[in-house]
């Protein structure tokens, strides 16, 4: 081989090297904000020799390859990377992720606890606190009263209502014992308005003879029949309010 024919084939392993080493290498695509140390073209792509080395400028240091970007390195991490250094040319952490929060659960409220009642009933039942056809409290009722009612009302916070019904028994008509009933229901009303107990707190209503809570016949004789129905003479006071 002539000396011509070998430098001509030299030459050309020497084009075929560089255009493979060309195809090879990836495109490095510089900010172009500030000084860029490298040659770079019009796509602002930095120019490599046959060799794949990025062509450095006149004003190329160190400290400018370590600066201008491509992309988020700095570029020189493409073309200098042994002068840049390992930790600039670090790729970037991952962002944390941070774990979607568990939804709330929602806490069903507790149903606030129902308040405590005052609420009773008392009866006076006897001839011992109405005597047959009167309506007049005796001093048996009024004890009846004071212990049942009265000292109740005591351990109340407050009362609502206070409903007193008074009642006969069957003997004689149906107006006289109306009337009659609502005499004692009265006496009543106004024996607790002594005690202390508001009057606007309590109501006052007749039932007459027609409640019974008793029968009895009436072959009897008046005497053992009056007797008999003692029971039904008699006063009720419904209580209502709230405990302390």
């Amino acid at each position: 081989m002539t000396a011509s024919r070998f430098r001509l084939a030299t030459a050309t392993t020497l084009m075929l090297a560089s255009l493979s080493a060309i195809g090879q290498s990836k495109d490095i695509v510089v900010d172009p904000k500030g000084d860029v140390p490298y040659v770079t073209d019009q796509r602002n792509v930095v120019t490599k020799s046959g060799a794949d080395l990025c062509w450095r400028t006149g004003y190329w240091t160190p400290g400018a390859a370590g600066e201008a970007k491509a992309g988020e390195r700095p570029v020189g991490c493409e073309c200098d990377k042994d002068v840049v250094g390992t930790e600039k040319c670090a790729p970037p952490a991952p962002a944390p992720t941070t774990a979607a929060a568990p939804a709330a659960v929602a806490t069903p409220m507790a149903a606030p606890a129902a308040p405590a009642k005052c609420d009773f009933s008392a009866t006076l039942s006897t001839d011992n606190s109405f005597a047959f056809n009167k309506f007049a409290l005796t001093p048996a009722a009024r004890q009846n009263l004071d212990s049942a009612v009265v000292a109740k009302l005591g351990t109340c916070a407050n009362v609502t209502s206070v409903i007193v019904t008074g009642h006969t028994d069957r003997l004689g008509t149906q107006a006289y014992n109306q009337k009659l009933s609502e005499k004692r229901a009265e006496a009543v009303q106004a024996y607790l308005i002594s005690k202390g107990v508001k009057a606007d707190l309590i109501d006052t209503m007749g039932a007459g003879k027609t409640q019974p809570i008793k029968s009895c016949d009436d072959k009897l004789g008046r005497k053992k029949l009056i007797e008999c129905l003692t029971p039904n003479r008699r006063v009720t006071v419904d209580v209502k309010g709230a405990a302390k």
